[in-house]
């Protein structure tokens, strides 16, 4: 098991950019041939957004800590791997269809 801070060099908090759960993310496509020397972690996240997808199903899919992806994504956004858009939809990124998806994926929890 690896501690979250030692993922991100000790770093609490992504400097560069102002990320939430609902940040949509995409990786740049074809994905720059000096990524290959990027650490696992970030790889991990570049292959769980080749789609405009949220923060939060990043962390998911790269299975990282949420506080981790946003570290990680900052730093992809910085070395133009990963590009990121304001959430999509007017209520501040989450609808009423997406939030009742996920008030009924906890209800099954």
């Amino acid at each position: 098991m690896v501690r979250p801070y030692a993922m991100t060099r000790g770093r609490t908090r992504a400097t560069s950019y102002e990320l939430n759960l609902v940040t949509l993310v995409v990786a740049r496509q074809p994905v720059p041939p000096n990524a290959r020397g990027l650490s696992p972690n970030y790889r991990r996240v570049l292959e769980a957004c080749p789609t405009p997808v949220s923060i939060a199903e990043v962390s998911a899919k790269a299975d990282l800590p949420l506080g981790v992806v946003k570290i990680l994504i900052s730093d992809l956004i910085e070395r133009e791997y990963v590009v990121f858009g304001p959430d999509s939809s007017p209520a501040g990124g989450l609808n009423l269809d997406m939030m009742q998806k996920v008030l009924d994926g906890i209800r099954k929890l």
